[in-house]
């Protein structure tokens, strides 16, 4: 499987501190965890329209923006990529009503 997701958040990290005019990144980042959400968000709502509008292109467009957008809502929280693989893993194999309901 391909490890793009874990270059972005190489990348996304080396963004931190960097000229926000010269890095869209830095520029989120720079408005704060807050702002990053409601970004996040934003493209989760744009690919929520694409998907129920069987926009096949438009939603692989705007999913591909909401990984990018979750990841630098991550970063901007203190929350690494590493941290959601490994969560991600500790789930892996269990049924999805079980992994519910030990969340209480």
């Amino acid at each position: 499987m391909s490890d793009v997701l874990t270059r972005l958040f190489t990348t996304l990290e080396a963004r931190v501190g960097a000229d926000p005019a010269a890095s869209h990144t830095a520029a989120l980042l720079a408005r704060g965890p807050g702002k990053c959400a409601e970004k996040f968000g934003e493209e989760a709502v744009e690919a929520i329209v694409a998907a129920a509008q069987s926009d096949r292109s438009g939603l692989t467009a705007e999913a591909a923006d909401v990984l990018y957008h979750l990841q630098v809502m991550l970063l901007a929280s203190g929350v690494t990529w590493t941290e959601v693989l490994t969560e991600l893993e500790r789930r892996e194999g269990r049924s999805g009503i079980a992994e519910k309901a030990s969340r209480g």
